[in-house]
């Protein structure tokens, strides 16, 4: 049986972490990225197993996370909804007992943001969000880290949004809280970012020397930036709405000549999956600023480093 530890650590969202923290997963995460390409890799986590529960499908989320814990020495289960009694109506409560009983550390991939909360709450073991209607906790840390192993640490740099005000689009505003840097968002009408998370975004960004500002021209976000990052217009759940965002966001696509008013050097992301002439065009998307698949190799090693944080495995 897991005992509830009284410094039960959760992720949840960017809230969860402090700067000097992901600072120190960062260095973790350089360390495993290492030991990775030297076929070193050590069995931090033997003898555990992550439980994960995807009520929403997945490619990067599932196979970083179990390939992951493997290359640690761990296992991982994956729970789809239907292979667990909580798509049959369990609680989220009750399965979250349940679960801390058998597993070590449960990563939960879904829509309602509550639901992992709830988890979270009720669970005796650490809690990852792999991801929420309201929050890419671990995709964002990833994007951070392949930022700053290419160009040095992001504080001060201008990180250009553009598309929807979604669940990315949250995580960003809340690392920019953390790290200091600036973050202009180009969103059209009825598809900014939540109005409280921003507004308590942009208080601790001032505080930290960044900066967190909303527009609706994707060139003013893109003007001078370093990065310029975008993500599907369409996500999983929204799929009815999907002719009324093409048209809704028809202006918003990261082309060649929105990059080129970025700086000359800027790095362009992408989330995955992508729609080619959609939100970006294939020019971009397989162009020379394009770090996109480095970004995604990166949500492996960065959830590594997590993992063994949650269960407080000390690596020196």
């Amino acid at each position: 049986m897991n005992a509830r530890s009284s410094t039960k650590r959760d992720l949840l969202t960017f809230d969860d972490l402090t700067a000097q923290e992901i600072r120190h997963l960062f260095q973790r995460t350089t360390q495993l990225k290492r030991n990775r390409a030297a076929g070193r890799d050590v069995a931090t986590l033997q003898g555990r197993t992550l439980g994960m529960i995807f009520e929403k499908p997945s490619t990067r989320t599932r196979v970083s996370f179990e390939t992951g814990m493997f290359q640690l020495g761990g296992q991982a289960l994956f729970l789809s909804s239907q292979d667990i009694q909580l798509g049959r109506g369990e609680e989220v409560s009750d399965s979250a007992r349940v679960l801390s009983r058998f597993v070590d550390i449960i990563m939960v991939r879904t829509f309602a943001h509550k639901k992992v909360e709830t988890m979270a709450e009720y669970a005796t073991v650490p809690v990852i969000n792999g991801l929420s209607d309201d929050f890419h906790p671990c995709q964002v840390l990833a994007d951070l880290f392949t930022y700053e192993e290419h160009r040095g640490p992001i504080g001060g740099h201008k990180v250009a949004w553009i598309g929807d005000g979604n669940n990315m689009a949250n995580s960003w505003m809340q690392a920019a809280a953390k790290l200091g840097f600036d973050l202009v968002l180009a969103c059209p009408a009825n598809y900014e970012p939540d109005a409280k998370l921003l507004g308590h975004t942009q208080l601790e960004a001032a505080s930290t020397g960044g900066s967190i500002t909303v527009v609706r021209a994707p060139a003013e976000a893109v003007a001078h930036a370093d990065l310029v990052c975008t993500d599907t217009w369409t996500s999983m759940g929204q799929e009815a709405e999907r002719q009324r965002r093409l048209r809704a966001f028809a202006d918003y696509c990261v082309d060649e000549a929105l990059m080129r008013q970025a700086k000359d050097e800027a790095l362009f992301m992408h989330c995955l999956p992508a729609h080619r002439g959609e939100e970006v065009s294939a020019g971009v998307l397989d162009g020379p600023q394009s770090v996109i698949w480095d970004e995604a190799e990166n949500r492996l090693h960065i959830q590594k480093a997590v993992l063994e944080w949650l269960m407080g495995v000390d690596i020196h």
